[in-house]
């Protein structure tokens, strides 16, 4: 697949989901105290519920997309601490992998009714930090040299 394919699908992927969790930390975070806890609960079952239908797709294509960059690059990557590019390559692809485990506990916990407001917020507040870190890494593993 062309490089500038699996560019364009990972951005894409990465717009659907890095804009969910920003809307969900930012916005939904901002209204937690204004709608009370069972509203709240609602909003986040009901989060939750459109999420497990349309987040794994978006996952998917988001590491599929990623992984085959990430092979053109494999020679970069061979040698992590070579460049400071193979060094930030690295660094994000541990903040994408964590990111995933992340999103895989959050499914989990969903899906089997054990995922409460306090995790919700902390795994909301975790992958926000790691997507902005990611987001950050993307350009400057481009433009940052040492």
């Amino acid at each position: 697949m062309s490089h500038s394919l699996l560019v364009t699908l990972h951005l894409f992927a990465a717009i659907l989901f890095v804009g969910t969790v920003f809307f969900e930390v930012l916005i939904l975070e901002g209204i937690r105290k204004p709608l009370g806890r069972e509203a709240m609960r609602n909003v986040e079952l009901a989060i939750g519920r459109r999420a497990r239908r349309i987040m794994p797709f978006a996952m998917i294509v988001l590491f599929g997309a990623g992984l085959g960059m990430a092979w053109q690059f494999r020679e970069s990557l061979a040698h992590p601490f070579a460049s400071s590019f193979a060094t930030l390559l690295w660094i994000k692809i541990i903040l994408a992998f964590s990111v995933l485990g992340h999103f895989i506990t959050a499914m989990t916990l969903s899906g089997t009714g054990k995922l409460k407001s306090r995790h919700f917020q902390l795994i909301h507040i975790s992958v926000f930090c790691h997507v902005v870190l990611i987001v950050f890494l993307a350009k400057a593993m481009f433009y940052l040299t040492w």
